[in-house]
């Protein structure tokens, strides 16, 4: 039993013919006929007899078509309500992040809200995983706050959509007594004799890094494994080692004993993306919470680049 079919024999209670139920619901007669039958087939009890060459309800169908009306009118108050819901503004919207951007743009992100007024609540979680596993994520958040590099597999496109908030670099970050620390910039064969400290498998410093060592042909010395820029700021700050930093959304590491240099030769960029599923993306509030993050994001790239959006 389907609503159309409710729909149908209560159209043909009201209207007394076949015909001008296909007239009204602009169908043909047949297909009219069609879904009554397959209507009947799910009840022992006639719905419908013939008057002559005009097709009525019976008791039972009558009954049937008056219970319908009220499912017809129970599925339009859903969808009513459906449509207040995406409509809305406000209303609570949850939103996953990796640690690094989570830093970076939580913050910002709830004083952009504040200020807009008549906004969504926005319920924040930390989310630091491997690049595959952010998707699977779309399922638990509203807006997952996702990473990638650049010349990587795009997001998968079933059942998830993706809206770039940035393309950013990473920089090789150095003591600041540190021989290359006066370089403007820095090439694969540069640094790929130092020891490292990078990120664990599967995350952008890592990928980076694998990278450097393929272009200079000589494998790279990894020391430290640490997921936390703040930890790998102080690891490079003590010296000894290099470092992986992303260009914006590690600024709330404590620069004043690192420096941070644009790496030349190899892809270094990673994009952060929001992902989220199609349907939550209808919803006015979780849309106003994207262009919010498009906001921050934007601020704090200009902010990193000194107003260019070039690499220095």
């Amino acid at each position: 039993m389907e609503l159309h079919q409710l729909q149908i024999l209560r159209e043909l209670g009201a209207l007394g013919s076949a015909t001008a139920v296909a007239d009204a619901l602009r169908v043909t007669p047949s297909a009219v006929s069609q879904q009554l039958a397959a209507l009947q087939r799910g009840f022992p009890t006639p719905l419908t007899r013939r008057e002559g060459r005009t097709l009525v309800l019976t008791p039972a169908g009558a009954v049937l078509a008056a219970a319908g009306t009220e499912a017809i009118d129970a599925m339009a108050a859903a969808r009513h309500a459906l449509d207040d819901f995406e409509a809305a503004a406000t209303g609570v919207v949850s939103v996953s992040g990796f640690h690094s951007v989570g830093q970076a743009l939580f913050g910002p992100l709830l004083r952009e809200l504040t200020a807009a007024g008549d906004a969504p609540t926005v319920q924040l979680t930390d989310e630091d995983v491997a690049q595959s596993e952010f998707p699977a994520l779309t399922s638990r958040y509203d807006l997952v706050l996702a990473h990638r590099m650049e010349h990587s597999d795009p997001w998968p496109a079933d059942g998830v959509r993706s809206v770039t908030l940035v393309r950013e670099p990473l920089d090789v970050a150095v003591a600041a007594d540190h021989p290359l620390a006066s370089r403007s910039s820095v090439k694969p064969a540069d640094v790929a004799g130092e020891r490292w400290v990078t990120s664990r498998v599967g995350y952008s410093p890592d990928d980076v890094l694998r990278a450097v060592s393929a272009v200079a042909g000589r494998p790279v010395d990894i020391h430290h494994r640490i997921n936390d820029y703040g930890a790998v700021s102080a690891v490079v700050a003590a010296g000894g080692v290099l470092g992986m930093l992303p260009r914006f959304t590690s600024r709330s590491v404590d620069d004043r004993d690192i420096v941070r240099i644009p790496l030349r030769g190899v892809s270094t960029h990673r994009m952060i993306d929001v992902l989220a599923r199609p349907e939550n993306l209808r919803r006015r509030s979780v849309r106003v919470v994207v262009e919010a993050l498009r906001a921050v994001m934007t601020r704090l790239r200009d902010d990193a680049d000194g107003g260019e959006h070039a690499d220095r």
